[in-house]
């Protein structure tokens, strides 16, 4: 898989923090390949892993916020949208990724973004970390969440 420009630097130790990984259900074979890599991330770093499935990418900020109000130190958010024929494409992507962006701002924790928003199944195909694929945006996504938790732990530590 390419890493260029990959950040190598980050501190992904996952020892204490409690992950919610919240994934849609549309476009199942690109969202095991996304679930496969974040989960195989957390698992590694020691956090503590909870699974939870929403219908779709839109579904992703509402059960986001729950898990981080419930207790969640971050959240990875899986979702799937590929462009189609109508304007749906657009609102989707738009309201999953203003909705993420609100959650992370409004609870202060971290919400690793890992939904593709893609023009056909084939580049999802080169994202989901199947072997031969470009990329692993499910373990980016969970190495972002695991990073930014130590970051904004230690700022809160002062």
């Amino acid at each position: 898989m390419s890493g260029e420009g990959r950040p190598t630097l980050l501190d992904i130790d996952g020892t204490g923090l409690r992950i919610a990984v919240v994934a849609g259900t549309w476009h199942e074979r690109i969202m095991e390949g996304l679930l496969t890599g974040a989960l195989r991330t957390l698992e590694q770093s020691g956090a503590h892993v909870e699974v939870l499935r929403v219908p779709g990418s839109f579904e992703l900020p509402v059960v986001a916020k729950a898990a981080l109000e419930a207790g969640a130190d971050g959240v990875v958010a899986l979702g799937v949208i590929i462009r189609g024929g109508t304007p749906h494409f657009e609102f989707v992507s738009n309201a999953a990724t203003d909705g993420l962006t609100r959650v992370a701002i409004d609870t202060g924790k971290p919400v690793g973004f890992g939904v593709l928003t893609l023009d056909d199944e084939q580049q999802g195909i080169d994202r989901a970390g199947f072997p031969g694929s470009k990329e692993d945006k499910g373990r980016e996504a969970a190495e972002a969440v695991l990073a930014t938790a130590r970051v904004l732990a230690r700022v809160r530590r002062g």
